[in-house]
């Protein structure tokens, strides 16, 4: 296990690894957020309620969803780096970082235009909509904390550990809704008894529009993971090889 684990933690073998199903990851990706978002923005039938400001939520779920995940995605290769000293562990933490913030960036973003016509505001102190906003000043804090340093492994380990401590955000934002009497609406499932709230014509390219950005964020993070690696590991002799066959171009 310990001999798979590392070897897996070796940026060579992560690099090449990852060089032959990217296109088929780019491929899949591409073609589930084509038919999601034309089908969920273009075609799918108005709310009964809230009319076609619902068809934000194509956008605005998945990138939710997506900044929550990958955060206990980066503290879990926190963990890894700490207790095992990977060093691919630490370029995904930090590619996951750079994403995670974008994608919180966004789910707020869309959340405030959807909250508007919903609820007649754009922002309010609720609990759930607090949490995430501080789920996006941890990312930050993250990313700022590996810039305060100018060795990469004080760096790395002091954002491990911050990142580590946020992981008690994840289930506040979670449970939140449930937690206390919030603004924002509870967890709902696709598809349950309730038929009437979520017809297959909705929630059907919910599915694909959540998975293509879902694999969105996971090409960026491999493709940002990729140039992390050859930044660090620049004077490796596999890296010299590889940009001398790589063809430039002008």
């Amino acid at each position: 296990m310990m001999q798979w684990l590392y070897k897996l933690g070796s940026p060579r073998h992560f690099y090449e690894m990852t060089t032959g199903f990217l296109p088929w990851l780019a491929g899949a990706t591409f073609l589930l957020l084509g038919i999601g978002l034309v089908w969920g923005l273009g075609f799918a039938p108005p709310d009964y309620q809230m009319g076609d400001n619902f068809r934000i939520i194509y956008i605005h779920v998945p990138t939710a969803t997506g900044a929550i995940w990958i955060y206990a995605m980066m503290a879990a290769m926190a963990a890894m780096h700490l207790v095992w000293n990977l060093k691919v562990a630490d370029m995904v933490a930090k590619s996951c970082g750079i994403v995670g913030t974008s994608f919180c960036a966004i789910a707020l973003f869309t959340g405030a235009f959807w909250g508007k016509p919903t609820w007649g505001t754009y922002w309010i102190w609720d609990a759930k909509l607090t949490s995430f906003l501080i789920l996006l000043f941890v990312y930050i804090g993250v990313m700022a904390l590996r810039s305060a340093f100018d060795s990469e492994t004080s760096a790395s380990k002091a954002a491990s550990v911050l990142t580590l401590v946020g992981v008690v955000n994840l289930p506040i934002i979670y449970y939140a809704a449930v937690w206390w009497n919030t603004l924002h609406q509870g967890p709902s499932v696709l598809g349950d008894r309730d038929a009437s709230a979520n017809p297959p014509e909705i929630w059907i390219p919910a599915f694909f529009s959540g998975f293509g950005l879902i694999g969105l964020l996971f090409l960026i993070v491999i493709l940002h993971t990729r140039n992390e690696i050859l930044y660090r590991e620049r004077r490796a002799q596999w890296v010299q090889e590889l940009l001398t066959r790589e063809p430039i171009h002008a």
